[in-house]
């Protein structure tokens, strides 16, 4: 079997202008303009939104609603850049610094929230020196 890698998940937006902005600034997600919405771009990761407008034409059985995404994301350095980061765009952490195991093994994570809720996680694998 070849070795697969995921592409893309959804998540669902209340309000597309609050998180276009919220998913570019704080994210620094590239906004892909849809048919019906956006899409958010990560390097060669992407989600698709459904949100306001949007039709879809194909979903999940209990399809994905506001706030009850829950997503990780690699933060490319120390954590505690992670915590300025979001505390300069006023975004407040719920949970962290924690250890956490992901996808490359032990590593430190924070907690926070999108504009819809949806709990968001920053995991760094740097360790500081």
């Amino acid at each position: 079997m070849p070795q697969l890698k995921l592409d893309h998940c959804v998540i669902h937006v209340s309000d597309w202008e609050r998180s276009n902005a919220f998913y570019r600034d704080v994210l620094g997600a590239e906004l892909i303009p849809q048919d019906d919405g956006w899409a958010y771009r990560f390097g060669d990761t992407q989600l698709n939104c459904h949100g306001p407008g949007h039709r879809p034409d194909l979903v999940a059985r209990l399809p994905v609603q506001p706030g009850n995404s829950d997503l990780c994301f690699e933060w490319p350095g120390l954590i505690a850049e992670a915590v300025s980061h979001l505390e300069g765009h006023g975004i407040a952490i719920e949970v962290g610094p924690v250890p956490r195991n992901a996808v490359r093994g032990a590593g430190i994570s924070i907690y926070f929230r999108d504009p819809d809720g949806s709990l968001l996680e920053f995991i760094s694998y740097e360790k500081a020196s």
